[in-house]
C-alpha cells in the first residue's frame, strides 16, 4: 500500500521542535515541542527531556501552554522556563524529575536572555514592561484611546505597536521571584551575560541619540552588579548579536561587523574577540567569507538560531554557526584567530546547538532537505556525525510519501553559478511532461538550503515539479554574491531566477507551457517583477509583497531603513525607487496573479498588495486577490494554523486552474 502523499492540512499533525538544552552533567538533553490545537485554532508548546543515549523520553509539562527558553539551574536539580498560561508571561521552576511546575516571577510584560548565576541563586534577563491598558470588567485588555508616538521605530511585525519600555536587565532571585534593575540605559539594554565570578555583567546597549536612525551602532558595557555607573569596552561601531565570557573572565566574544551604515546584510557577520580589561576589539575570523548566524529558511519555524559564541573551558577554542551553501553548520576557531574548521558540516541545518561544560558534547536541533528537525548528540571535534536522539518529528511524517529534492548547479546568463534544487511528484515518470512551479525565497538576505519546507513537498505531492535556488542577492555565497543587488533589485537577482526558469523549461519533463511562479515578501516582490518583465509563466501567486518602494518607506516598520538597500531617500532619489518598484511595470502583466496578503502584516503592509491589485483591475487584468485577517507577514511560518492551510489551498486552486486548467 502506498504511503499518503503530503496534503495541506498535514501541517496541523506536524510537531515542531525549538530550543535545546544539555544538562550540566551532560547525561540529559531538554528541549521544547511545539504542536497544533486544530480545534483551538493555535500553537501550543511543551518541554520535552531524554537521555543522551536516546532513552527515557519523556514529556514534563502539559496542557494549553506555550513554554519556551527552558534552561537548567548550574547543579541540575531543576528547570526554569517563560511560559505564557492565559493571557500573561511569567517564569516558572519545578525540579527536573518532574512535578508540577511553580510560578516564580509574574509580572506583566515579556522575558528574554535568561541565564543563571554561576551559584545558581539569581536568574538574570531582559524584562520589557508592558504598557498599561485599560481593561473591562472581566479584566480583559482593551484598545487604549490613542496611541502617541515620538520613535521612529515604533512597531514591529507579529509582535504589533512596541510598548514604551525598551527592555531592561533585571536580576531576579531563584528562592523568592524577588527582582530588581541592574542598569537604566536610555534605549534600554539586551544580550546580559554573567562573568564566571558571579559579581559583573556584561550586556549590549545602544547609546546614539536617536537609536532608531542609527540601529547598526551598538556598545558593550560592563556593570558591577553590586551597582555603579556601567563601564564602556572599545569596539569598531557596528551590530552586536550576542555575547558570551570568556572562562577566565578576561574576554568577551561576539557576533557582530564594523560597518554600521549602509552594509545591513552583506557585511559578513563574524566572531570578534574583546579584552575586558583594556584594548579594542578583534575579528578572529576575517577570512571567513560567510555570515555566523543562521540564514537557512524553512516553513517550520519563525525565527532563526542564534548562538553566542561559546567557550572551551581552557579559553582556547571558540565555537560558532556558520551559513553556507545551503547548509547551516558549526565551525571553530581558535581563540587567536587561527585553524578555523568545521565541527559539524555536511548538508544538513543546525537550527539549535547547547554546548556542555566540558566541551566534550553538544545537543543539536538538525533537519534536512526530507526530515523536520530532531534532537541529535555529537562531540565537538572536527567532522563529528552527530547521533539522532528523538523521533517525535518523523513519527508525525512518518507515513507520508517525502520526496527528497535534486541539487543542480546551474549556469546564469554570464556564467554565474546558480545553486538550486528539484522536488519531483511521488512516483515520478521522467518521459512524462509535468506542469511546474518555481518558488522564490524571501529576504533577500537568507537562503534556501538542506531543511524541511512542508509547503513544497505539498505543492510537489499535488503533480508539481517544484524548484528552487539562490539567487544572487542572497546570503551563504560570500559578500560579493550578496552584494550584486544593492541598488539593483530585479538585476542579476532576476537574471538568475529566470536562468534557473529556462533551465527546468529545457528538461524533457517539463511542460514550458504550464510554468508558474511565486515567492514570499522579497520572493512576492521577485514574482512581480518577474511577471512585469516575462510572459513565460502562465501563472503567478505573489505572498506579502512589495510592489511600491516608495510607499513603503513610510509604510512598513522597517521601511525608513531602505536607503541601505536604495540609494538616498524617494524624495531625492524618486526615480530610482520608482524604477525598481514592480508597479510602474505593471501595465506589462499579462499573466494571471494572485495576490496573497495578511491584514496585519506590518513588514510589507497590505498597502503594498492592494496597490497591485487594483492597478491589475482597472486594467482588466486576472487578478484575484486573498486577505488574511489578523496575521501578519510570516503567515506561512507561524499564523494561525487553519489560515494555513487554506493559504496553502488557494496557492494550489490557482496553479491548478491555470496550469492543469481545473475550475
Amino acid at each position: 500500500m502506498k504511503n499518503p502523499k503530503v496534503m495541506a492540512e498535514d501541517i496541523q499533525k506536524l510537531k515542531f521542535i525549538g530550543s535545546v538544552v544539555l544538562s550540566p552533567d551532560e547525561s540529559k538533553v531538554m528541549f521544547t515541542v511545539s504542536t497544533v490545537s486544530e480545534d483551538k485554532k493555535k500553537y501550543y508548546s511543551h518541554i520535552y527531556m531524554v537521555n543522551v543515549d536516546g532513552s527515557d523520553q519523556r514529556q514534563y509539562t502539559f496542557g494549553e501552554v506555550s513554554d519556551s527558553s527552558p534552561m537548567f539551574t548550574p547543579d541540575g536539580k531543576w528547570i526554569v522556563f517563560v511560559s505564557k498560561r492565559g493571557e500573561k508571561k511569567g517564569i516558572y521552576k519545578m525540579p527536573t524529575h518532574g512535578g508540577e511546575a511553580e510560578l516564580l516571577i509574574d509580572s506583566d510584560g515579556s522575558y528574554s536572555h535568561l541565564s543563571f548565576s554561576p551559584d545558581g541563586k539569581k536568574i538574570l534577563c531582559v524584562f520589557t514592561k508592558a504598557d498599561d491598558v485599560p481593561k473591562d470588567k472581566n479584566g480583559k485588555k482593551e484598545e487604549p484611546v490613542f496611541r502617541h508616538v515620538t520613535r521612529l521605530f515604533y512597531k514591529l511585525d507579529n509582535s504589533g505597536f512596541l510598548p514604551r519600555d525598551r527592555g531592561h536587565v533585571y536580576v531576579f532571585d531563584m528562592e523568592t521571584g524577588e527582582g530588581r534593575r541592574i542598569v537604566n540605559m536610555k534605549n534600554g539594554e539586551r544580550a546580559p551575560v554573567w562573568f564566571p565570578s558571579g559579581r559583573q555583567i556584561a550586556f549590549v546597549s545602544n547609546i546614539q541619540r536617536d537609536a532608531d536612525a542609527h540601529a547598526l551602532r551598538d556598545d558593550i558595557f560592563v556593570v558591577n552588579l553590586a551597582g555603579g555607573k556601567p563601564r564602556k569596552l572599545s569596539k569598531p561601531s557596528g551590530p552586536v548579536e550576542a555575547l558570551s565570557v570568556s572562562p577566565d573572565g578576561k574576554f568577551l566574544a561576539f557576533i557582530g561587523h564594523d560597518e554600521p551604515e549602509d552594509a545591513w546584510g552583506v557585511a559578513n557577520n563574524h566572531v570578534w574577540k574583546l579584552p575586558v580589561a583594556g584594548g579594542t576589539a578583534v575579528d578572529i575570523t576575517p577570512k571567513l567569507d560567510r555570515q555566523a548566524v543562521d540564514l537557512t529558511i524553512s516553513d517550520m519555524s519563525e525565527s532563526h538560531a542564534l548562538l553566542s559564541p561559546h567557550w572551551s573551558p581552557d579559553g582556547r577554542q571558540i565555537h560558532f554557526m556558520v551559513s553556507e551553501s545551503g547548509a547551516t553548520q558549526i565551525y571553530r576557531v581558535t581563540a587567536s584567530g587561527r585553524n578555523m574548521g568545521k565541527v559539524i558540516g555536511g548538508k544538513r541545518h543546525v537550527s539549535g546547538a547547547s554546548f556542555g561544560a566540558s566541551n566534550k558534547s553538544v545537543a543539536l536541533v538538525i533537519s534536512n532537505s526530507a526530515t523536520p528537525a530532531e534532537i541529535y548528540i555529537s562531540g565537538t571535534g572536527l567532522d563529528e556525525n552527530p547521533t539522532r536522539l528523538t523521533s517525535i518529528s518523523m513519527e508525525s511524517t512518518g507515513n507520508l510519501d517525502i520526496q527528497k529534492p535534486k541539487e543542480v548547479i546551474v549556469r546564469g546568463h554570464d556564467g554565474y553559478p546558480i545553486h538550486g534544487w528539484i522536488l519531483t511528484p511521488p512516483g515520478f515518470f521522467p518521459k512524462r511532461k509535468y506542469p511546474s512551479i518555481m518558488q522564490i525565497h524571501g529576504g533577500p538576505r537568507v537562503q534556501y538550503g538542506y531543511t524541511f519546507f512542508h509547503e513544497m513537498q505539498f505543492l510537489a505531492a499535488q503533480g508539481y515539479v517544484v524548484y528552487y535556488c539562490n539567487p544572487r542577492g542572497g546570503q551563504g555565497y560570500g559578500r560579493a554574491h550578496a552584494e550584486c543587488v544593492v541598488n539593483g533589485w530585479g538585476g542579476v537577482d532576476y537574471e538568475d531566477c529566470m536562468s534557473m526558469a529556462h533551465y527546468m523549461a529545457s528538461q524533457k519533463y517539463i511542460d514550458s507551457r504550464k510554468m508558474g511562479v511565486t515567492g514570499g515578501s522579497y520572493g512576492g516582490y521577485m514574482t512581480n517583477w518577474i511577471v512585469g518583465h516575462t510572459n513565460m509563466f502562465k501563472a503567478a501567486v505573489t505572498q506579502r509583497s512589495v510592489t511600491n518602494f516608495i510607499s513603503m518607506y513610510g509604510s512598513s516598520d522597517i521601511g525608513f531603513d531602505l536607503p541601505r538597500e536604495i540609494s538616498g531617500s524617494p524624495y531625492a532619489n524618486t526615480d530610482s525607487w520608482w524604477e525598481m518598484s514592480p508597479i510602474k511595470h505593471v501595465r506589462n502583466i499579462k499573466t494571471p496573479l494572485l495576490i496573497i496578503h495578511s491584514e496585519n502584516d506590518l513588514r510589507c503592509p497590505i498597502e503594498q498588495g492592494e496597490q497591485m491589485y487594483i492597478a491589475l483591475r482597472k486594467l482588466n487584468r486576472k487578478v484575484e486577490m486573498v486577505r488574511f485577517p489578523g496575521e501578519p507577514h510570516g503567515l506561512s511560518r507561524c499564523g494561525r494554523p487553519d489560515r494555513r492551510v487554506a493559504r496553502l489551498e488557494w496557492i494550489l486552486k490557482w496553479f491548478d486552474k491555470y496550469l492543469k486548467g481545473k475550475k
